[in-house]
């Protein structure tokens, strides 16, 4: 029995990767989270005496980064993928700060391909009644359904999403999820920091980009190419850009009472810029803009 308990232990630890989800050894880890592997490539390639663990197929490098104990994942393109993901690193890891880095669909017609944005807040802007159309472009919403106050998208109506937390057990309705005032103050100091043109392929911009703290951004489960829904976007959040990840992660870290910031870079327009969807031209140079901003905010950070 003896024997069997060791290995049954020796075991469980393989399992886990040998990560420690308490205990006076396990140091707080930042998590620094990106959807898919192109977005956490560089951050990666940086980490110092890096190791990984395998939970529930989902690797974690754990590790230094810019001096500071972190825990690296990809969370997996969705919001349900995110948000589950995220939680799994709460619970296995001990995470002091939650961090989010990858690229995103420009909203604001103000913004470029290759910029950096590091909003204040994020929406789940695809959370929605559809309500029933009563006449052709006329759509009724149940009267008890007092939550919808956003303009509609045709029979699309946002509405905020319930969320529970330990400040409140009971629930309550948000559509807002703020990013951690400190950290957005040292994203501030970080902003001057020089992002890239062109690939390593040498496929460039035609115009320098640029970081941008502050604004809003939104998240939702559809990859936009729609210059309607684009421009709905804008005018009803006045988001700066989109993503299919950030407000589902920020939705979790404030359930556990964890701070959080994301940084993301335009790689296409979201319908906005004229021919074909840009992300498959510049999705590298974007995804290494935002890891550039992210280590600069890390150097920042004392």
């Amino acid at each position: 029995m003896r024997k069997w308990l060791v290995g049954l232990a020796i075991s469980l630890n393989l399992v886990l990767g040998g990560c420690a989800t308490s205990g006076a050894t396990e140091p707080s880890r930042v998590a620094i989270i990106s959807a898919f592997p192109a977005e956490l490539a560089l951050l990666q390639s940086k980490v110092d005496q890096p190791q990984k663990a395998s939970i529930n197929g989902v690797e974690f490098t754990t590790g230094t980064l810019k001096g500071k104990p972190v825990v690296l994942f990809e969370s997996g393109i969705s919001m349900t993928n995110a948000a589950m993901n995220t939680q799994l690193a709460l619970d296995r890891f001990k995470v002091s700060h939650v961090v989010f880095s990858g690229i995103a669909g420009g909203v604001n017609p103000q913004l470029k391909v290759g910029d950096v944005v590091v909003a204040q807040r994020w929406a789940q802007y695809l959370e929605v009644l559809a309500a029933r159309e009563t006449s052709p472009g006329q759509y009724h919403v149940p009267p008890w359904m007092d939550d919808v106050k956003l303009p509609n998208f045709g029979m699309w109506h946002p509405r905020p999403v319930g969320v529970r937390s330990a400040a409140q057990p009971a629930g309550e309705k948000k559509l807002w999820f703020e990013a951690d005032p400190a950290l957005l103050e040292i994203a501030r100091r970080a902003a001057d920091v020089k992002l890239e043109r062109c690939d390593n392929e040498r496929r460039c911009l035609h115009h320098e980009p640029h970081v941008v703290i502050g604004g809003n951004g939104v998240s939702g489960q559809a990859f936009v190419d729609n210059t309607a829904l684009r421009d709905y976007t804008f005018r009803t959040f006045s988001a700066n850009v989109l993503d299919m990840e950030t407000a589902a992660t920020a939705h979790v870290a404030y359930a556990n009472g964890v701070p959080f910031i994301a940084f993301r870079s335009l790689s296409d327009l979201a319908g906005g810029g004229e021919g074909e969807n840009e992300i498959a031209t510049f999705f590298k140079i974007a995804a290494d803009n935002s890891a550039r901003v992210l280590l600069a905010f890390l150097d920042a950070w004392h």
